[in-house]
């Protein structure tokens, strides 16, 4: 390799490392100036200054003051986790199905079901919103558990790409020694589809813990509430306080990092062995 050539290989690296920093950093930067922002003064908050000189830690104590936050806390956990664990299971069991059971026009409602993923939200909240005041579930924990709990057209699409290249083998020695379609299904391939379920179960822990739309519609109780009502709420009756809702969005933020930080392995290998990666 001659020289030149090597200087432009070098060139080409840097450049590229130089354009992962900047997006690393274009990423990181709403986080650190939310944490900056979460320890000013009301006046300080838009001054352009990362590290305050005097950091205000009064400005965590105003949001446990300003609003039940553990009970949110809990709301969310809740809703977060009840429709986690459908989300995993009633997207596993229809990705096996899908997958590997052959029945007349499985292709086509496949087709017919992944088709939902184009239909916008905002079509389908009103809809959803009368189900719920016709069952009389507005303003309960139901509204916000029932609606996602039977799985989705992505978490189906997910596991079933999953299943798919998992090898026949297993299945049919499981058939051979007597097992019935379930337990090949909760036995066999659902064990070995542990990376998937992890990706699935990560992110619509990350969406339900984020959503704000369908909790401002079902929700005017602070004893059900959730996390993002309470920001919402807080800024309305304070005037918009920046330095405590930015604390508030912190300890908001906390949870999430901890989740992934203890899922991160099994996220980063589902993502690449279900084919999100480029495969």
């Amino acid at each position: 390799m001659t020289r030149v050539h090597r200087r432009h290989r070098i060139a080409r690296q840097l450049g590229v490392y130089a354009a992962l920093a900047g997006i690393v950093a274009s990423a990181l930067f709403p986080i650190l100036w939310a944490l900056s922002g979460s320890l000013k003064k009301q006046a300080e908050v838009s001054l352009p200054v990362l590290l305050p000189a005097h950091p205000q830690w009064t400005n965590y104590a105003d949001v446990f003051a300003r609003m039940p936050f553990w009970r949110m806390l809990f709301n969310t956990v809740l809703y977060a986790g009840c429709v986690t664990a459908g989300q995993v299971f009633f997207c596993s069991l229809a990705g096996y199905a899908f997958a590997r059971l052959k029945f007349t026009g499985r292709d086509t409602l496949f087709l017919l079901y992944l088709a939902t993923l184009m239909v916008p939200l905002t079509v389908t909240v009103i809809p959803q919103f009368i189900l719920m005041r016709v069952f009389g579930w507005t303003d309960t924990m139901w509204a916000m558990i029932i609606p996602g709990l039977f799985g989705s057209a992505f978490g189906t699409y997910l596991m079933r790409q999953f299943f798919a290249t998992l090898p026949v083998d297993l299945e049919e020695a499981a058939v051979l020694d007597g097992c019935s379609p379930w337990q090949v299904y909760w036995r066999i391939l659902l064990p070995h589809a542990k990376p998937a379920a992890m990706v699935l179960a990560v992110l619509t822990w990350v969406n339900v813990w984020n959503d704000f739309l369908w909790p401002l519609l079902m929700i005017q109780r602070k004893g059900i509430a959730t996390l993002t009502l309470g920001l919402v709420w807080m800024q309305g009756e304070y005037v918009a306080d920046w330095p405590v809702l930015m604390a508030a969005s912190v300890l908001m933020l906390v949870p999430l990092v901890v989740i992934y930080a203890l899922a991160q392995r099994a996220f980063v290998s589902g993502i690449a062995i279900t084919g999100f990666g480029g495969r």
